[in-house]
């Protein structure tokens, strides 16, 4: 599993945010519930959906799996002009990337974030940066299908 090192400009997106922890993980309920009403969204770009996950900085240094988290369901948008209730812009900011290709279902994405930072990380030149984590789930992203494919975002510096 070799990353492509990738620069990524700010992109706007406008979704739902929801706090969670591995061990109370909500991820089912807040993709249920961005889905019903995605299509409230104006000026989307494209059709990838974005699964974003903001720690803090203290996250990884104490990990535990009760440690919370916030995690967006969102899609990008040309502008915030028109924001649906209950929904909410979020910049995200520029920054480097180490960009890893998760092939199979959703449910053993564990395994490649165990790889990432167990094995990945330890042999880089690369450390992780405190700036958002994200998937992209395009066109090839299948959720619990054995073929799915989704690109894992990684910040570095």
């Amino acid at each position: 599993m070799t990353p492509r090192i990738e620069m990524l400009g700010e992109l706007k997106l406008v979704g739902q945010r929801m706090t969670m922890s591995l061990s109370a993980n909500k991820t089912r309920e807040l993709w249920q519930n961005f889905m019903r009403r995605r299509k409230e969204i104006p000026n989307t770009i494209g059709t990838n959906l974005y699964s974003i996950q903001l720690y803090d900085d203290l996250y990884f240094k104490t990990f535990s799996p009760h440690s919370t988290f916030e995690k967006l369901a969102a899609v990008e948008v040309t502008n915030f002009d028109a924001v649906p209730p209950e929904m909410e812009a979020f910049t995200m900011p520029s920054g480097l990337y180490a960009v890893f290709l998760h092939k199979g279902a959703a449910a053993t994405g564990q395994a490649s974030f165990n790889y990432i930072f167990s094995t990945w990380f330890p042999d880089s030149e690369y450390s992780l940066d405190n700036r958002p984590h994200f998937e992209v789930l395009g066109e090839k992203y299948k959720n619990d299908d054995p073929d799915s494919e989704e690109e894992m975002w990684i910040p570095i510096k």
